[in-house]
């Protein structure tokens, strides 16, 4: 997740912002996808949930391009804890798939009631609810940027009881938002993937390093050594100087060295 770059429409939003990230993995993940893909029927939201270097966006933007519906991606960054102004983004990449009246949506976002936030979720329920189109995908990259704001939990507990059958809504984040999630949690609403589940399992691993030409013995020693963290081990079947690589390789060569001796030596059954 670089540094977005600049680039600025008519108004003041950056297009880069809500565009479907491009980072997608050398070798999907089935597993996970499958698990988001069956999340889409039977929840009204997932958290994807880890520390820098799990996989979290990486594992969004491939679910982005399978997941067979329209996708509203919006990547947030820290300056965006101002409602209206996370309103306008969630809004302008929503838009290109469902119609809204944004202006009265916005006008939400000025008054001065406690309960705004809510108030706000409500409104943009009822107007995804309006007429008939295709099923969507709301991802939103890095929500933990602004849990600082106040509106962040009232919005989004209010938001994701009550949204249609046809839009999912699908975050990230590394760490969960400061709210008790338990009720959305037992009530089928909210599926939460942590880091155990991001995890690479051996069998993944070992289709990874695949990929590059290497071992399933290369894979197991990676694994072991990076606990499965998706960064890591994805950097240690890139880089062929990484310590991982080379710890495998002295392994592979003592391992056949040992081989090829037994094979030359022959059985004394005098002693």
């Amino acid at each position: 997740m670089g540094a977005l770059l600049m680039k600025k429409d008519e108004g003041h939003l950056i297009h880069e912002k809500i565009a479907v990230s491009p980072q997608l993995p050398r070798v999907s993940r089935q597993r996970l996808l499958r698990l988001l893909k069956d999340n889409l029927t039977s929840y009204n939201a997932t958290i994807i949930s880890g520390r820098a270097g799990t996989g979290k966006t990486t594992l969004a933007a491939d679910f982005a391009t399978r997941a067979g519906r329209p996708v509203a991606w919006y990547k947030v960054d820290a300056a965006d804890c101002d409602l209206r102004l996370f309103c306008q983004y969630l809004l302008k990449t929503v838009m290109r798939h469902r119609s809204l009246d944004e202006d009265r949506l916005l006008q939400l976002t000025e008054s001065i009631e406690s309960d705004r936030a809510e108030l706000l979720a409500e409104a943009l329920v009822f107007q995804l609810s309006e007429g008939k189109f295709e099923p969507l995908l709301i991802l939103i990259e890095d929500l933990h940027l602004v849990y600082d704001a106040d509106w962040v939990v009232p919005f989004f507990r209010r938001l994701m009881s009550l949204l249609p059958t046809d839009v999912h809504l699908l975050i990230t984040c590394r760490s969960l938002p400061p709210a008790p999630l338990w009720r959305l949690r037992s009530k089928q609403l909210l599926r939460v993937m942590d880091e155990t589940e991001l995890a690479f399992t051996q069998d993944e691993a070992s289709e990874l390093f695949e990929s590059y030409g290497l071992s399933e013995e290369h894979a197991r020693v990676a694994w072991l050594q990076t606990n499965g963290r998706a960064g890591a081990i994805a950097d240690f079947a890139a880089t062929p100087g990484r310590a991982g690589r080379a710890v495998a390789d002295n392994y592979l060569a003592i391992k056949q060295t040992g081989l090829k001796c037994l094979a030359g030596q022959t059985p004394n059954f005098q002693t």
